[in-house]
């Protein structure tokens, strides 16, 4: 025994597991042959900072290891061990949440209600666009037929003369309208139907003005006011342009009433040569007289069906 070694250490004092520490090692401890707990366990014992994870498991001193063998195909290895044995693995019986379950779901599969949700606002809009299309497509259907109907004009319109001097406001209500079988017949004028396209009640025209001294007057009863009337005649003509004397109560109203071929009718069609003129003259309040006839100078190769009259002077 030499100065500051106490010689062997007593049983109770020595380390099984000195062989493991720098010391114990230069004391020369050596691993136990027949290891320590179950067989072959001491062979996965190493020395602190010795082993390296993720490498294969090296004998220690000397000892060949058993290479860990693959057991069947889809069979667990005998030196496998769960995870929850190793430290820091989740506890026993507790399963990891499942992808996509939804927060409490517990896994029961993909959010069906959200899908019907999207698949309802799809068709709504899909009948919302259908329902647009349809409004859209009757309004311009309707603005068709509204251009259809007012794009011809009249007859009145497109042949209705234009006399000279100013015009005013339309006038208040309807005044009289007279036939011409209701007009007084002066000289050689009469009645007639042959010819089609008067406006007048049957058809009646008056005929055979072409002659001097021939006429229609009619008197006007109910005249409301003094002041400025239009007076209209309905009438045929073919050819060339007419004119004949308009007579107001007796005096002669301007140079003559146009009775021009507005209608362009060839000559001697009359049928195709309906039309209208019209005069302004001032009329008095109550009864009046008003005469077309053929004067002198006067081409009165017409036919005349309808008079009627309007207040102030207008066009139509």
């Amino acid at each position: 025994m030499t100065p500051g070694d106490n010689g062997a250490s007593t049983p109770e004092d020595d380390d099984p597991f000195g062989y493991l520490y720098a010391d114990g090692q230069a004391r020369g401890a050596q691993p136990p042959s027949g290891g320590y707990g179950y067989p072959n366990s001491v062979s996965r014992v190493r020395a602190v900072g010795e082993r390296q994870y993720g490498q294969p498991a090296q004998a220690p001193y000397g000892q060949q290891t058993v290479p860990q063998q693959q057991g069947a195909y889809g069979q667990p290895n005998a030196h496998y061990q769960a995870p929850e044995t190793f430290p820091g693995g989740p506890p026993a019986g507790q399963q990891p949440p499942q992808a996509g379950g939804g927060g409490g779901r517990g896994g029961r599969g993909p959010n069906t209600k959200g899908l019907l949700i999207g698949a309802i606002a799809v068709v709504a809009a899909v009948v919302i666009g259908i329902s647009i299309a349809m409004l859209n497509g009757n309004s311009n259907d309707d603005n068709k037929g509204d251009q259809a109907g007012g794009a011809t004009p009249t007859q009145s319109e497109s042949t209705s003369p234009s006399p000279s001097g100013s015009s005013s406001a339309a006038g208040e209500g309807e005044l009289p309208t007279i036939d011409a079988k209701a007009l007084r017949l002066g000289g050689s004028a009469a009645l007639a139907s042959d010819v089609e396209g008067a406006q007048a009640d049957g058809g009646t025209y008056v005929g055979n003005l072409n002659q001097p001294g021939n006429s229609v007057t009619w008197t006007v009863d109910g005249v409301p006011d003094d002041g400025a009337y239009t007076v209209f005649a309905h009438y045929s003509t073919a050819g060339e342009d007419q004119s004949m004397t308009l007579t107001i109560n007796g005096k002669a109203f301007g140079s003559k009433l146009s009775m021009k071929n507005y209608a362009e009718a060839a000559d001697g069609d009359f049928a195709k040569g309906w039309t209208t003129t019209y005069a302004w003259p001032t009329l008095n309040k109550g009864t009046n007289t008003i005469t077309l006839s053929c004067g002198d100078g006067d081409k009165c190769n017409v036919l005349l069906d309808q008079l009627w009259l309007k207040k102030g002077q207008v066009k139509r």
